[in-house]
């Protein structure tokens, strides 16, 4: 595997070394040994799964408690994904990275703890499965507005056009309103 660093030097690209031949293909997706390597010593402890039709949104999501990492790829379809630095004491506070990630690319994305996280299907429709470092905890669950105008997000929308969002992504907060972390 190789792990390349973004814009946002934690939130990392992760692209499998894939073996191709006539019968299909076979990729490790995750090798603790190999992710230590890396800086990501992290043990999972929930797989999600997500199916979404096209021009839906999902984000920005994260919990105030047990912050969550996640290990996100896509198994059908293309997503354009993004982390937003919610750690107050990180040089990169406020700042977004996104990342198209697809079936075809077989490349992950690793969201760390202390980020929101959110993704926007560009294709007819897209399911991303995901690997969690904590548990999920409604009680906890945040969310920020897709398009806040501080974060100032460039999703690839096409011009007109809405995404479609759930009633609890369009009542996120705003980023200066939202509480992160220290």
């Amino acid at each position: 595997m190789q792990f390349k660093q973004t814009d946002i030097p934690e939130v990392l690209i992760i692209e499998p070394r894939v073996f191709e031949d006539a019968r299909g293909f076979f990729m490790e997706t995750y090798q603790a040994r190999q992710f230590a390597e890396a800086g990501i010593e992290s043990d999972f402890v929930q797989d999600n799964h997500s199916c979404s039709t096209q021009y839906t949104l999902r984000g920005f999501h994260y919990q105030v408690r047990h912050a969550q990492g996640k290990l996100v790829r896509v198994v059908a379809g293309k997503i354009f994904d993004v982390a937003v630095d919610l750690r107050r004491s990180s040089s990169t506070f406020g700042r977004w990275v996104g990342v198209l990630l697809s079936a075809q690319d077989k490349r992950q994305l690793w969201v760390p703890p202390g980020f929101a996280h959110g993704f926007y299907v560009v294709s007819k429709w897209a399911e991303v499965l995901y690997k969690a470092t904590d548990y999920y905890d409604p009680e906890a669950e945040r969310c920020i507005l897709w398009n806040d105008p501080t974060l100032n997000v460039i999703w690839p929308i096409g011009a007109g056009k809405m995404p479609v969002l759930s009633p609890k992504d369009l009542a996120g907060k705003l980023f200066a309103e939202a509480e992160g972390y220290d």
